[in-house]
């Protein structure tokens, strides 16, 4: 059997009586478009942040390609291609959006200097792929701060995707997106990670979203998962509906 791209074995972390995180076991292979879904405050972000290192478990591991990275720092976690992005985008937002993917570029390449332009810091026919990707060649030269929020989701993601990651985890990339925009979204997202061939963990709330981008569903319940499967057969699941889809 070959080794899973991310693993969790036992991970525990409570804040007070609180229960995030209960004996968490986890596994994920290579080429998995895993949605987690759940209830505000069922332990998903949680999850997502001790896996790339912003809050340590108080017990249980985290295994990326089979090394523990427990504890480690999100960078060490991103250098090593377990990379994220986030609900509200982290973007340099004075920049514009071609110097926001070079920033990224360059430091994964550790080439970030005082003496070195950034724009020979990196190789800028890739810094244009990624931009062609993710639809926003044509708004390269924008100051990224003034993109609508769409398109700052999709700045947020070919920065992670320079970085050249294993893993992409996507914290609600379709929050603040007009319910038009949407799909178009998702499908331009999936689209760049197919050509990159990158697996993928996404959180969402938008059950058509779920169905439509996911090959497997992780629902979670007052810090456990509680489902685990395809799409069809958790977002079937009665209990599921009830108490994580809300019917």
């Amino acid at each position: 059997m070959s080794t899973p791209l991310l693993q969790t074995k036992d991970l525990q972390l409570a804040f007070g009586a609180v229960v995030v995180a209960d004996h968490i076991d986890f596994s994920l292979s290579e080429g998995e478009r895993l949605a987690v879904i759940g209830q505000n405050g069922a332990g998903k972000t949680t999850f997502i942040n001790i896996c790339t290192g912003l809050i340590r478990p108080q017990a249980g591991q985290v295994f990326f390609e089979g090394r523990d990275v427990t504890g480690m720092s999100p960078r060490s976690i991103a250098l090593r291609g377990m990379v994220r992005s986030f609900q509200l985008p982290q973007l340099f937002s004075e920049h514009t959006v071609r110097d926001c993917v070079r920033i990224a570029a360059a430091g994964k390449r550790k080439q970030l200097g005082l003496w070195t332009p950034l724009s020979l810091a990196v190789d800028d026919a890739e810094i244009s792929h990624v931009l062609e990707m993710v639809g926003l060649a044509g708004r390269a030269d924008e100051i990224s701060g003034a993109l609508p929020e769409g398109q700052r989701k999709l700045l947020d993601v070919a920065m992670a995707l320079v970085m050249k990651p294993r893993l992409l985890i996507l914290d609600e990339p379709t929050s603040g997106v007009s319910t038009d925009e949407k799909h178009g979204l998702m499908s331009t997202i999936m689209s760049a990670l197919d050509e990159q061939k990158v697996t993928a963990i996404f959180v969402e709330h938008d059950v058509d979203i779920v169905s439509q981008y996911s090959t497997r569903v992780a629902a979670w319940i007052a810090g456990r998962i509680a489902a685990d499967g395809t799409p069809a057969q958790v977002l079937a699941d009665p209990d599921i509906r009830k108490n994580v889809i809300g019917e």
